[in-house]
């Protein structure tokens, strides 16, 4: 039996306009008091908060077609149920994300290798972020080279639609078409814009 497909999920940012609501000390609401807490919270939900559509259209699609892993700027590859704390989202936001960086290049690399190696040889990846960036490509390309792919359809789109495109497929149970990223065509034109949900 083949192992379930691994779906790497792009971060949210971890220092944008929606983060500061998080790390306000007037921040009342669910989610900003259970990140102040020891136990804190699934860093899935809290990448859904800070991210919004996107986000959680890759977190929903990844979970209803096999197993989500996020990427972080500073820990690798982690489950989407992993926790975090209000404190350890405030030092990831410290780091940049890019491929030349080695706190963050450095644990994605060793934890994609692990993800390698449990996969075997006959494992498929698939990135859920963008591909036009080398931020993510870059790395997980040198451990995963053909087998590392990306759904077709998300040439051309910006992230928004990439959200919603997704949430359509869960609803509707209907996987996309994936390709190997290395060579694809990876900018093109943008395509049609969905057609509204009634």
């Amino acid at each position: 039996m083949a192992p379930p497909r691994v779906f790497f999920l792009s971060p949210a940012n971890s220092g944008g306009e929606r983060a500061q609501l998080l790390y306000s000390p007037r921040a009342a609401f669910d989610l900003a008091r259970r990140l102040r807490t020891p136990e804190g919270a699934p860093i899935g939900e809290v990448f859904s908060f800070l991210s919004g559509l996107y986000f959680r259209g890759k977190l929903a699609y990844a979970q209803r077609f096999g197993v989500p892993l996020v990427i972080t700027p500073n820990a690798g590859l982690r489950p989407a149920d992993a926790r975090v704390t209000l404190a350890t989202l405030r030092v990831a936001a410290r780091v940049d994300i890019h491929a030349a960086n080695p706190r963050y290049r450095k644990p994605l690399l060793a934890s994609a290798r692990a993800v390698a190696d449990t996969l075997g040889p006959g494992g498929v990846v698939t990135l859920l972020g963008s591909i036009a960036s080398d931020k993510y490509v870059d790395v997980l390309l040198g451990v995963f080279g053909e087998r590392l792919t990306f759904p077709a359809a998300f040439v051309g789109r910006g992230d928004m639609s990439r959200g919603g495109l997704l949430l359509r497929c869960v609803r509707s149970g209907a996987e996309l078409e994936y390709v190997p990223i290395a060579g694809a065509v990876r900018h093109g034109p943008r395509p049609p814009r969905l057609t509204p949900v009634r």
